[in-house]
């Protein structure tokens, strides 16, 4: 049987304090061998709701792009 779903990522999750259901942060943790390690944070309590294990090769990092000198032309407006 075909795989139908790759990962799942949480946009809510019950949170027992704020006592109803919650949109969360995802916060890296570690980054280890095996994978990566996701904490989930409530946002309007910022208790632990949860954690998520990513494993497979890693995501690589996007690259920064430089920052381009000021124009000491321009003119600032006030």
């Amino acid at each position: 049987m075909t795989e139908q779903f790759g990962a799942f990522i949480a946009s809510e999750l019950y949170c027992p304090k704020c006592g109803k259901s919650q949109p969360v942060r995802e916060r890296l943790l570690l980054v280890l061998p095996t994978g990566e390690l996701y904490d989930y944070l409530c946002t309007g309590c910022g208790d632990s709701l949860g954690k998520r294990t990513v494993s497979g090769p890693r995501q690589p990092a996007k690259p920064v792009l430089p920052r381009r000198p000021a124009n000491p032309n321009r003119r600032l407006l006030r």
